[in-house]
């Protein structure tokens, strides 16, 4: 039986710990004090930790974790306390799960991967910060065209695809997607709906694809009335990758 739950990081990070018959893994450890709690308390037995990027809010508590038992860390080089470095279609197994590792890097930032799976009832996607609910991340160390493809890559894989990003992003996306497609009822509904959510302290993830590819403005640049609004705004040709580079631009400073 396969969980996956949300535990909260700073102000608005999510690690993921992942459990199965098997034991746990935990996705981008930004902390470390709720997880070693877990485990003090015998409440799970972890084996490993997938690592998406270097940036620190997603890395902090790895050495408390590796400095306390031996772990199976998957993720890019260069970070310290990996001990599997993986890229491109490499596959490997935690705790029962098969997994495939997908490069998406650079736009995010230079190391970003993703981690895949497709052995439970539904797939499962662990995308740091590149692909949130109703939005993408900032491009920091790559270009716009980089991230623009790496978002490509993943809008590929099936629709039924759980996704779980590592921020609660959602309301403030969502706003600005209703300021770039304010006729979409679906995209009013799914607003309402993650504001009640948030209202509650009830986290909006995972979202999936099938959501994302209907309302998520970064993944509908070919969208005739997206495209529209935005080349009346900002005076600009009919091209799908310079539509998701002003979208990008906007949100920035939105």
């Amino acid at each position: 039986m396969l969980s996956v739950e949300p535990i909260k990081a700073y102000t608005d990070n999510y690690i993921w710990l992942v459990s199965t018959n098997e034991g746990s893994i935990v996705v981008d450890p930004g902390e470390s004090k709720e997880i070693l709690n877990l485990i003090d308390n015998n409440k799970i037995d972890l084996k490993g930790v997938l690592i998406t990027h270097h940036h620190y809010d997603h890395t902090n508590g790895l050495l408390d974790l590796t400095n306390k038992m031996n772990l199976e860390v998957y993720g890019p080089e260069k970070i310290e306390g990996i001990n599997n470095i993986v890229n491109e279609s490499d596959k490997f197994s935690l705790i029962g799960i098969d997994f495939e590792v997908i490069e998406i890097p650079p736009g995010h930032t230079l190391d970003h991967l993703a981690f895949y799976s497709s052995n439970n009832e539904d797939p499962i996607l662990f995308c740091g910060d590149t692909l949130f609910a109703g939005g993408c991340g900032r491009v920091f160390e790559g270009t716009f065209e980089q991230m623009f493809m790496s978002l490509k890559k993943i809008s590929k894989y099936p629709k039924e695809t759980k996704v779980f990003c590592g921020h609660e992003y959602t309301l403030s996306n969502l706003k600005f997607a209703l300021e770039v497609d304010k006729d979409n009822k679906d995209l009013m509904n799914e607003f309402n709906n993650i504001e009640k959510l948030i209202s509650s302290d009830i986290p909006s993830l995972p979202t999936n694809l099938n959501k994302e590819l209907k309302l998520n403005p970064f993944l509908r640049c070919h969208d005739i009335d997206i495209k529209n609004k935005v080349i009346e705004k900002f005076d600009i040709i009919d091209d799908e990758l310079q539509i998701f580079t002003a979208l990008r631009k906007w949100k920035d400073n939105f």
